[in-house]
C-alpha cells in the first residue's frame, strides 16, 4: 500500500496493488489536484487480503478526516461496487475506466451532495486505454507507465479481467511522447506496465508486439537511461524482445515472469498457456542472449488440489529456473472463478507452502547479492542512503543524488542489502547509509 501525505490543495491518495495502479494513482492525482478535504482510496482484489486492508484503510481515514469526502476506486470498487457503497465511511464509488476521466473529478461533480453513490460502468465495454500522460511521478527517479490494460485470457484463479475489461493498448506514439516527457522531466527509469503487458499490440493497426515497442521507445528516446519491464506472459515474449534483450544495454537485465507454479498439473487446471518446460525454454534463450540477466517470477501457493508433491515442484522451480525474485501469494479464492469451486487445500497449509517460498525466495535474493560482491553496478539513486542496480537488486550508498545512475562498488551485503560505494579504497563500512526499505 503508498498511502500519499495530504494537504490543504490536494487529494490525500491511498494505493493498493500493482504498478498499474500506482500509476493511475499519479494520473488520479493530476485530475483531482485541487480537490481539499478529500481521500480517495485505489483498492485491488487479486486477494481477499487486499480487499480486507482497503476496508480497513477506508475506515481509518473516516476516523482521521471526520470531514473528508471519500471515494473508492480500484479493481475491488469495479468487481464489487455495492459492497464499498453500503460501508457508511464511503461517499462515492467509482469505477476502473471512470478514474481515469478527468471530467470525474471536477469538484461540481464529484463533491455533489445528489451526485450518484455508484458510478461504475461496464468495463467489458471498454474498448480504447488512453495515453493518459503525467508530468512525473511523484517526485521519484522511477516512473510506471501504461502501455496495455485489461486481459481476455481466463485463468481459473483470476478476478482481474473482470475489473479491467478486455485487453487494449496504447499506440507506440502515445507512448514514446510520454516517456520522452518523463525522460525530459528527469526520470531516469521507466517501468512499462501492463495487466497482460505482452499481449500488447494484438488490437492496434499493425499489431506491433512489445518487443517492437520497446526498440522504437529506446530508439526514438535516447535521453532515456533505463526502461524496466512489468510481468511477462513466458509463452508470449516474442523474438523483437528477446533482440532487445541481447542488443539494448539500456534495456535491465531483470525480467519478471508470470509462472505462477512449477508443476504442469497445476499450471493446466490454472489454465494458463505455459508448461514447466516452457519457461526453462525461456530462462535459457534470455540467458544465453544476455548472461548477466536476472529472473523474478509470481507464484501460488496452495492452489486447489496442489498436494506436496505438486507444491515440491514449484519449489525445485525456484532453484532450477535460476530465479531471484520472487513474489508469493497464498491462493486466495475469488467469488466467481473457476478454482473457487475446485477442492480447496487448507488454508494453514497454503499458509506454510508460501512461507516455503518465501524462504527459498531470500535464499535465491541472498545467493544473488553474495555474487556481486568486488563488482560494479549501475545503481538509480531514488532516495537518499538509498538505489537499485540494473538488476533490480536494493543498495545501501554513502553518495550520488537522486535520480542520477551512478556506477558503485559493491563492498558486501548486509541486512538483506548489498553496500556500494564510489570509494576507491574499498571501504567496508557505508556510514550514513539509510538501510531502509524502498
Amino acid at each position: 500500500m503508498n498511502n500519499a501525505k495530504d494537504t490543504s490543495t490536494e487529494p490525500q491518495i491511498i494505493t493498493f496493488g500493482c504498478r498499474l495502479n500506482a500509476f493511475e494513482s499519479e494520473v488520479i492525482r493530476g485530475h483531482a489536484a485541487g480537490l481539499s478535504d478529500t481521500v480517495i482510496v485505489n483498492t485491488c482484489a487479486v486477494t481477499a487480503e487486499a480487499e480486507r486492508q482497503a476496508r480497513q484503510a477506508i475506515r481509518k481515514a473516516r476516523r482521521e478526516n471526520p470531514t473528508a469526502r471519500i471515494v473508492v476506486t480500484g479493481c475491488s470498487a469495479q468487481i464489487d461496487p455495492q459492497a464499498y457503497a453500503d460501508m457508511a465511511e464511503v461517499d462515492r464509488v467509482i469505477g476502473n475506466s471512470e478514474k481515469l476521466q478527468a471530467n470525474t473529478f471536477a469538484a461540481d461533480r464529484l463533491l455533489a451532495p445528489t451526485g450518484p453513490r455508484i458510478a461504475v460502468d461496464d468495463i467489458m465495454r471498454v474498448k480504447e486505454t488512453a495515453g493518459h500522460l503525467i508530468e512525473g511521478f511523484a517526485g521519484r527517479a522511477r516512473a510506471f507507465v501504461e502501455v496495455q490494460q485489461g486481459c481476455d485470457h481466463r485463468c481459473t484463479f483470476c478476478i482481474i479481467p473482470f475489473g479491467r475489461g478486455p485487453s487494449r493498448s496504447v499506440p507506440v506514439g502515445e507512448v514514446v511522447r510520454q516517456v520522452r516527457r518523463l525522460a525530459e522531466s528527469g526520470v531516469a527509469e521507466v517501468v512499462l506496465s501492463g495487466v497482460d503487458l505482452t499481449d500488447y499490440g494484438k488490437d492496434l493497426p499493425g499489431q506491433p508486439r512489445l518487443g517492437q515497442l520497446v526498440r522504437r521507445l529506446l530508439h526514438l528516446v535516447p535521453e532515456l537511461q533505463r526502461l524496466r519491464l512489468s510481468s511477462l506472459d513466458p509463452v508470449e515474449i516474442d523474438d523483437d524482445l528477446f533482440r532487445a534483450l541481447a542488443e539494448e544495454p539500456r534495456l535491465c537485465p531483470h525480467l519478471h515472469l508470470s509462472l505462477q507454479a512449477g508443476d504442469d498439473l497445476i499450471l493446466k487446471r490454472m489454465r494458463r498457456r505455459h508448461s514447466r518446460a516452457d519457461a526453462a525454454r525461456v530462462v535459457a534463450r534470455a540467458r544465453d542472449l544476455r548472461p548477466d540477466v536476472v529472473f523474478g517470477a509470481d507464484l501460488i501457493a496452495g492452489f486447489p488440489t496442489e498436494c506436496e508433491a505438486m507444491f515440491a515442484n514449484s519449489l525445485a522451480a525456484v532453484e532450477e529456473l535460476g530465479l531471484t525474485y520472487l513474489h508469493v501469494f497464498p491462493y486466495s479464492p475469488r467469488r466467481g472463478t473457476p478454482a473457487a469451486r475446485m477442492p480447496q487445500v487448507p488454508p494453514e497449509v497454503r499458509k506454510e507452502r508460501a512461507a516455503r517460498l518465501r524462504q527459498a525466495g531470500e535464499q535465491a535474493l541472498d545467493r544473488f547479492m553474495q555474487s556481486r560482491v568486488g563488482s560494479r553496478a549501475e545503481v538509480l539513486i531514488e532516495k537518499p542512503g538509498f538505489g537499485r542496480t540494473e538488476h533490480y537488486a536494493a543498495v545501501a550508498i554513502d553518495c550520488g543524488t537522486v535520480g542520477e545512475v551512478t556506477p558503485l562498488l559493491i563492498t558486501r551485503v548486509a541486512e538483506g542489502r548489498m553496500l556500494g560505494t564510489a570509494r576507491s579504497d574499498h571501504a567496508d563500512a557505508i556510514p550514513n547509509a539509510e538501510l531502509v526499505e524502498a
